[in-house]
């Protein structure tokens, strides 16, 4: 078990357990920078650069890391988070010796990328009938070939590769034009920073930071929609890039005449230049997809095995990869050969794990309030201005919606509001959908929104 490789394995697994567990932001600050060291004597040792993000992670995170590591390994096991203080105690111990790997095989530095994630690269991408349009669409781009691919807008739904696209944009633009200024963000990061901005009256650094860029890259840009303020900036910053020529890609995960609340200057600037969607791959995509992943993670897979695979994963690439690495944990930590009653275990697991993540109420309240432009206090408080009891009412009614949560539980996550109120919230909603069209479909986006995150 010190063998590098497996333990990156189970501190990417960990990693992707605690993501279900926390918010984006919360995952996208804190989480997403943790990297594996070794496990050694019961311990999983884990590194995140600075004092301040360890005592974070102890403060808020160890719980879900630990039950984490306990989900992926299904033993408990001690949590120590190095730092780059005091990582040297850790490592000179780390030795090929102790670490586990064969002596032709330097060991990974501990701080490395997690083993077993490509590059996001063309060359990684496997282009099939259901994807081609796309992987040559966005070559173009990256190469600089054509200028009337844009913007370029990707879709399709989530798992089938349209962020490795985006990421193979960024580093062949990196490769063949290092001077060009790159961006690539995701949408909820676009609308975080903006609040930020607006809130430490720093928005003329954020106009500079985008409207510098020679290439965007938007991922999920389906999130924009309804927020009112994130739309208004994206539209100025989309205008000024491509009034002087710079590249704009987008993916999301519905063409832009889907996203209801996207306000129609948005849309049309969308359809602008090229549409081009991606579908799930077909049944030889999906043996190729596994072949791959396992050539990556350098384990054989009997074709068999590869075939139920494939058969019973149909929709998403990222849950077949998942296939892959958990039929490689169980290799490393028990030993087994993959076989197809293994295959049926890891199958039902990721299947299993796909079933929605109970969507949670603060998830729901944030993306209210930003939609709405106010806090999630404002709305979990006694405020009674019209757009808080506007954003509070749509909440309890998502809420309501997505969660099938009854009236008491819901009274008590909107700040101990009593059985009553929350009937009149639902009430006053309902009527309000049947004749206002707008509100409705706002609330048809935050629900999309939530359910695909």
């Amino acid at each position: 078990m010190g063998n590098m490789e497996s333990f990156s394995e189970v501190v990417q697994l960990m990693k992707e357990y605690v993501r279900t567990q926390v918010s984006d932001v919360a995952y996208n600050c804190w989480i997403t920078f943790i990297e594996p060291v070794k496990f050694e004597n019961g311990k999983a040792i884990i590194y995140i650069k600075t004092a301040f993000q360890r005592d974070i992670l102890l403060k808020q995170y160890l719980d879900k890391i630990e039950t984490g590591f306990e989900s992926v390994l299904g033993f408990p096991v001690e949590v120590v988070i190095a730092t780059e203080e005091n990582i040297k105690e850790y490592l000179d111990s780390y030795s090929p010796e102790n670490s586990g790997n064969s002596s032709e095989k330097e060991p990974e530095s501990p701080l490395n990328e997690e083993s077993g994630n490509y590059d996001f690269t063309f060359d990684t991408f496997i282009v099939g009938p259901s994807n081609n349009f796309a992987y040559a669409a966005c070559k173009a781009v990256a190469t600089q070939q054509t200028g009337s691919y844009n913007p370029l807008f990707i879709y399709g739904p989530s798992g089938l590769g349209k962020t490795h696209l985006l990421m193979a944009i960024a580093n062949e633009v990196k490769k063949q034009h290092p001077e060009q200024t790159i961006i690539s963000v995701s949408s909820e990061t676009f609308t975080n920073e903006l609040i930020a901005a607006i809130q430490t009256q720093t928005i003329n650094s954020f106009h500079n930071k985008y409207r510098r860029a020679d290439i965007l890259l938007v991922d999920d840009i389906q999130f924009i929609a309804g927020k009112e303020s994130t739309q208004e900036e994206f539209f100025h910053t989309f205008n000024e890039l491509y009034q002087v020529g710079k590249q704009i890609v987008l993916t999301s995960d519905r063409p832009p005449k889907d996203i209801k609340t996207l306000e129609d200057r948005l849309k049309s600037r969308f359809e602008w230049g090229l549409l081009t969607d991606i579908s799930p791959p077909d049944f030889e995509t999906r043996i190729a997809i596994i072949n791959r992943k396992a050539d990556l993670l350098q384990i054989k897979i009997p074709s068999d095995v590869t075939e139920f695979i494939a058969n019973r994963l149909r929709t998403n690439i990222r849950q077949l990869e998942g296939a892959v690495k958990k039929i490689k944990a169980n290799k490393l930590l028990v030993g087994a050969t993959p076989s197809i009653s293994m295959a049926q275990t890891v199958v039902k697991e990721i299947l299993n794990d796909n079933q929605p993540v109970p969507v949670t109420v603060e998830r729901i309240i944030e993306e209210v309030a930003k939609t709405y432009s106010v806090s999630p206090e404002d709305i979990r408080s006694q405020k009674r201005s019209a757009q808080i009891s506007l954003a509070r009412q749509t909440a309890i009614y998502i809420v309501r919606e997505v969660t099938q949560m009854s009236m008491a539980p819901i009274g008590e996550e909107f700040g101990g509001r009593d059985h009553s109120t929350i009937v009149y919230a639902l009430t006053q909603m309902k009527k309000m959908i049947d004749t206002d069209q707008r509100q409705k479909e706002i609330i048809d986006d935050i629900i999309k929104n939530i359910k695909n995150r």
